[in-house]
This record gives structure tokens, C-alpha cells and sequence, in this order.
């Protein structure tokens, strides 16, 4: 246990520039808490002991804000920032590498038994106050936006945004992600949804700005181009000149001596 705490430490620090100090994180950082009491619930919950295991996750849960079920299943390097208002559901499944912000909800949408709550693969990341509903699964490397809700799987490192998530991926998404942070901010973080009318604005700038960056490369490349051309054209004309008015010179010395 004691290495698997070390290890999520250590991704306190990869994933959080504000985290100073191990004592800092060890004192100061709820998510730490949490997935440290949901070890000891989920190891209650594995060995037959159901109400000892909820009542301390429920422990956990007061004290950090934070519930996870004991029944959940978690891997290694798991990060929760903040934290406040996240909720992991029984039959959830967390990958190595995840990182989930405060308010994010992995529920269910059924109430008959078996697996009814969301599988995130290894190394997805999801925002702020986005709800991942049902037994879908977010493939290896896959974001989800802030406050988007998912409700079904999303492609190994694709981006879902909006209510309800669509699918951001293709060129044209890339396009706009490399645009967008030109800019300063992330293009997942705007809910794309066409019944948004801001959002489908600010995703329009951001594609006619890739649109003009790339006609404006291509305009360079063949500025470039032309004046490579016109610098080797003069080269030529002023080696023309050269011979013409060195044959004309000699062609007047040898009448002036004739």
C-alpha cells in the first residue's frame, strides 16, 4: 500500500504545478485522501465484509467530499484535483493514469444489476463537472470536456464535448486544437453543440483562422519560391551580359589592331 501512496503522490506532482511539497499533498490534497479510504473499503468490500466497506467509503466521502464506491474498480496513479462533488459508481472501472477534476459524476442509467456504470481506459482525462453515464467506455488516452454528458463510448484519443457529447476527431478537429492553442486555450473545452449558438461562433473562428494560417503559409512558400526564381533568372541574365560584352570587347580589339 505504502508504494502504491508513493506512486500517487508522485502524480500529484506530474499533474498539479501548484503541489509544493510531499507534506502538502499528503495533508492538503482531498483525492489523495479518497483514493487512500476507498483502498481500505474496497478491500472490506472484496472480502465479504459489504457494510464495513460502504460505511467507510461513506467515512471518505465526509470527510473529502468525495464518493467512491467500494466497489469500484481503480488503477494505479489515479489523480482526482479538487475534487469536491466527484462521485465513482459500484461497477466503474478506472484504467492506470486517469485524472478526473471536481465534479465529475461516472453514474449509472439503470437500475437493474450488472455492470451499469462507465470503464475508463488508461490515461483519460476528464473536466470539470462532466457526467459519464452508463456501462460505456472511454478508450485509451480519450478526454472529456467540461460539463459535457456522455452517453456513449468514445474512441481512443478522441475528445467528447457538449450536451449530449459528440465526437471531436478527424484533420479538421486537429486543425482547430493546434489553432486553438495558438490562442491560449484548449478547443475541447468548448461545448461544440449546434444548439449552442456561441460555441458553434467561436468553433467557426477557430476553423476560419486555421483556414486563412494554411493559405497564408501556402502565400509565403510561393513568395519564397518566385524569389528564388527571379534571384537565378538574374543570375543568368548578368552571366549573359558578361559574355556578350566580353565578345564585343574583343571582337573591337581585334578590328582595331586589323
Amino acid at each position: 500500500m505504502f508504494a502504491a501512496i508513493r506512486e500517487d503522490i508522485n502524480s500529484v506532482f506530474e499533474r498539479d504545478p501548484a503541489a509544493r511539497s510531499v507534506w502538502e499533498v499528503l495533508t492538503c490534497y482531498p483525492g489523495l485522501h479518497a483514493r487512500t479510504i476507498h483502498r481500505l473499503a474496497n478491500w472490506f468490500w472484496r472480502h465479504g465484509l459489504k457494510w464495513l466497506g460502504r460505511f467507510t467509503s461513506h467515512l471518505g466521502r465526509w470527510f473529502t467530499g468525495i464518493e467512491i464506491h467500494p466497489g469500484a474498480t481503480i488503477g494505479r496513479r489515479f489523480f482526482i484535483d479538487h475534487g469536491m462533488g466527484v462521485v465513482i459508481g459500484e461497477t466503474a472501472q478506472i484504467g492506470d493514469d486517469v485524472t478526473l477534476y471536481h465534479g465529475v459524476t461516472l453514474g449509472g442509467t439503470s437500475w437493474n444489476k450488472g455492470k451499469r456504470h462507465p470503464t475508463l481506459m488508461d490515461r483519460v482525462v476528464v473536466g470539470a463537472g462532466a457526467k459519464v453515464l452508463g456501462p460505456i467506455t472511454i478508450h485509451e488516452d480519450g478526454k472529456v470536456g467540461s460539463n459535457a454528458v456522455v452517453v456513449k463510448d468514445v474512441p481512443a484519443g478522441a475528445t467528447a464535448v457538449g450536451i449530449p457529447a459528440r465526437i471531436i476527431e478527424g484533420e479538421s478537429a486537429a486543425k482547430r486544437e493546434e489553432h486553438a492553442a495558438k490562442l491560449g486555450f484548449s478547443a475541447y473545452a468548448v461545448t461544440g453543440g449546434d444548439d449552442d449558438p456561441l460555441s458553434s461562433a467561436l468553433n467557426g473562428i477557430l476553423d476560419h483562422g486555421a483556414a486563412t494560417d494554411q493559405k497564408v503559409e501556402l502565400l509565403m512558400a510561393r513568395l519564397e519560391q518566385l524569389e528564388a526564381e527571379l534571384k537565378c533568372r538574374d543570375a543568368v541574365d548578368s552571366g549573359e551580359a558578361a559574355v556578350v560584352a566580353h565578345a564585343f570587347g574583343a571582337r573591337s580589339k581585334n578590328v582595331a589592331n586589323g
